[in-house]
């Protein structure tokens, strides 16, 4: 029994490492635009509530999955939030100093990370067995290798703005594999395969198309 505890409690290490430094990328790029001050707090307090929400999130992810349209609407946001946030960038917002952005970051951060857990919960929960006292304590490895991995990616951000394109990307993809993975869209993409696998590439195209559209109409 306990050798099954703790192999359990490496393979939701692992799962945190593997699947954390997609949210680590959001959290980097919603909070690029703050002071050093109101960065570390966006961070802390956005990657805090979202690890509540996780844990709430838990013992409903079955359930949550098998909501009809509940993954294409969740999708079609996370491609709402990946356009936003390059769009923002047009608008030069990593000027904007004041309070009002820190909770526009935390708020991001929070829907962004609700958004893209219900794998990253379901994997976890799987890997505990029904352990709560495992799962809960995978969530909580998970705070500081988001916080860490948020502020080595934002350090690369300042360095290489293009890389916001990736995270936006990241975003975009993310979304098509939810609007495919739908419940209620299970039977048609079984018949129409090749749009099952084009899709997530699609989103991508479309997402940052749309920001460089915008780029061009702006500057009229």
């Amino acid at each position: 029994m306990e050798a099954e505890w703790i192999v359990s409690f490496f393979m939701i290490i692992g799962i945190d490492l593997i699947l954390g430094g997609d949210n680590a990328f959001i959290i980097a790029m919603a909070s690029r635009s703050l002071s050093d001050d109101k960065r570390n707090k966006a961070i802390w307090i956005g990657t805090l509530l979202a690890v509540l929400m996780r844990m709430t999130m838990t013992g409903a992810a079955v359930y949550l999955l098998t909501i009809p349209y509940l993954q294409f609407i969740g999708g079609l946001f996370l491609l709402y939030i990946g356009y936003n946030l390059l769009i923002e960038q047009k608008k030069k917002t990593l000027l904007i100093k004041s309070s009002g952005s820190l909770w526009r970051a935390v708020q991001t951060i929070v829907v962004a990370d609700l958004l893209m857990s219900l794998d990253n919960v379901i994997a976890i929960a799987g890997a505990a067995k029904g352990n709560m006292v495992l799962t809960m304590i995978g969530l909580m490895i998970s705070v500081p290798i988001i916080i860490g991995g948020s502020k080595l990616i934002h350090a690369a951000l300042t360095k290489f703005p293009f890389l916001l394109y990736g995270g936006s990307a990241l975003l975009a993809f993310t979304g098509g594999e939810m609007i495919v993975r739908d419940v209620q869209l299970n039977e048609f993409m079984m018949r129409h395969t090749t749009l099952e696998f084009l899709l997530p590439f699609l989103t991508v195209v479309t997402v940052i198309l749309a920001s460089l559209f915008y780029e061009q109409t702006a500057e009229k």
